[in-house]
């Protein structure tokens, strides 16, 4: 019997708030979010997916200036936001942080910057080296026992790693949050690969997406857009591959009468791994165009999959 399929699109909003420095956010940048959001709400989007260190706080802030002119927004959405990578502190450009006492006091911030009293979810960002796992969760039982966070999952986390930190939880981790793209697609690589030559040039580790699958762990996607260089968002950096696969494309949209951004969106969502795509484009024309990828998931076929799939990776399977 067929398993249930739960993915849905999930808007990113890392794109909120103008420039990543901590200058305060504009008017302009306001209405730029404000335009995103209500054509994610239109499209049926119902997860808007934040981190504490999008635009240097100013993402959440704009959101939660969203969230306060309009009282009934909150009950219809869930939000998620991440904590542990640190940017600009300590003299050090990036590291992370998932010490107990970082835990508790980002989130404490990402809540009042959103002007809400819990999250949904909460998402550790990255997997931190000095992570001790068990002080990680007495925080997040100490977050979910205050009514702070309902639910938890990370980002960026291979299959042993999740293992590693559920041992110390009661919380089941719900969500972990990868880079996968018809572009990015060493996730695809990587199984195909084994046991040949050209699985030793891909690192995604084996093991993630059928941990996820074995433990209830849905998949999000970040980067799911590919950045736009299969569907005429982004043509600078595109080589040979990108334009071939660009043309297919196209191709195909004409075919299923849908937006290129949908045939790549339906491309991962057509997967077993039921693979929720982050869209994080904040151009209300290109959040739209995106509304049509279930269909084109459920539509499109074996050969079609794998002719995209080859056209991506400039060559055919093994």
């Amino acid at each position: 019997m067929a398993t249930a399929r739960t993915q849905e699109l999930v808007y990113g909003c890392m794109g909120f708030g103008g420039s990543w420095d901590p200058s305060p956010y504009s008017r302009e940048d306001l209405r730029t979010a404000q335009r995103a959001v209500t054509a994610a709400l239109d499209l049926g989007i119902r997860v808007f997916d934040h981190a504490d260190i999008y635009r240097s706080g100013k993402a959440e802030a704009i959101f939660g200036e969203i969230l306060a002119g309009d009282q009934t927004l909150r009950a219809s959405i869930q939000i998620q936001t991440k904590c542990g990578i640190r940017v600009g502190e300590s003299g050090l450009g990036v590291h992370y942080n998932l010490d107990k006492q970082a835990i508790l006091d980002r989130v404490r911030g990402s809540l009042d910057r959103l002007q809400v009293e819990w999250v949904d979810t909460l998402l550790l960002h990255r997997p931190d080296p000095l992570m001790e796992p068990e002080l990680v969760a007495e925080a997040l039982t100490e977050l979910h026992a205050e009514g702070l966070i309902r639910q938890i999952g990370v980002s960026n986390m291979a299959g042993v790693q999740m293992a590693t930190l559920q041992r110390h939880l009661e919380l089941p981790i719900v969500v972990n949050q990868l880079e996968l793209s018809l572009r990015k697609r060493d996730w695809v690589e990587a199984g195909i690969g084994v046991n040949g030559d050209q699985g030793i040039a891909y690192d995604f580790p084996l093991g993630t997406l059928e941990y996820g699958a074995a433990h209830g762990v849905a998949l999000q996607a970040w980067g799911s857009l590919a950045r736009g260089v299969y569907s005429g968002a982004r043509t600078g950096d595109a080589g040979p591959a990108e334009r071939v696969t660009s043309a297919m494309v196209a191709t195909l949209a004409g075919q299923y009468g849908v937006a290129p951004e949908a045939i790549v969106l339906g491309w991962l969502m057509r997967h077993p791994a039921d693979i929720s795509p982050v869209i994080g484009t904040t151009n209300p024309e290109r959040i739209r165009a995106c509304a049509d990828a279930a269909a084109v998931a459920a539509q499109l076929t074996r050969v079609e999959w794998y002719s995209l799939f080859s056209a991506a990776r400039g060559q055919d399977v093994p």
